[in-house]
């Protein structure tokens, strides 16, 4: 148990020994710059540096563009440009839909399937428009437990 407590106490001594830090001029031998340390103050300042060079890394990547750099994170711009080109497909398939159902109907007018009387492209878009809304367009429970799923997922990689 002695020989114990003489090791920490060597330990106090060497981590609280006062050491001095002397530059000397070389050429005339005139001091510079003089310190004193001891080793703990050492450890202490060494520590805090690192725990300071960690926080600031961390900082510049999580909150610059640096972190575009890391593999899993997309770009606001990146996300920004795709949800309005989802968007524009989208309104795009529909107009589409909508021409092709003219164009169907053009067709019908031109073979003689259909009165020209009755023929007007509001009612063919306005049909296009009634199958639409016709749609059952409710979530289903898979669909819902699906969503369920993806949203804890999202919530854990932020």
């Amino acid at each position: 148990m002695s020989d114990n407590k003489q090791k920490r106490e060597l330990l106090k001594k060497k981590l609280f020994t006062k050491n001095r830090l002397v530059i000397l001029n070389e050429d005339t031998f005139e001091e510079i710059f003089s310190l004193r340390l001891t080793l703990m103050n050492v450890f202490v300042v060494a520590t805090s540096g690192a725990i300071i060079i960690i926080f600031v890394t961390t900082y510049i990547i999580a909150f610059t563009p640096l972190r575009e750099y890391i593999p899993g994170y997309a770009s606001t711009k990146l996300k920004k440009e795709a949800t309005e080109l989802a968007l524009k497909s989208d309104s795009l398939s529909s107009e589409l839909n909508k021409n092709e159902a003219y164009i169907a109907g053009v067709k019908k007018v031109l073979l003689g399937e259909l009165e020209v009387e009755k023929f007007n492209k509001d009612s063919i878009l306005t049909s296009q428009a009634d199958t639409v809304s016709n749609l059952n367009l409710k979530a289903s429970a898979e669909e819902i437990e699906l969503r369920k799923e993806v949203f804890k997922k999202e919530k854990t990689k932020k």
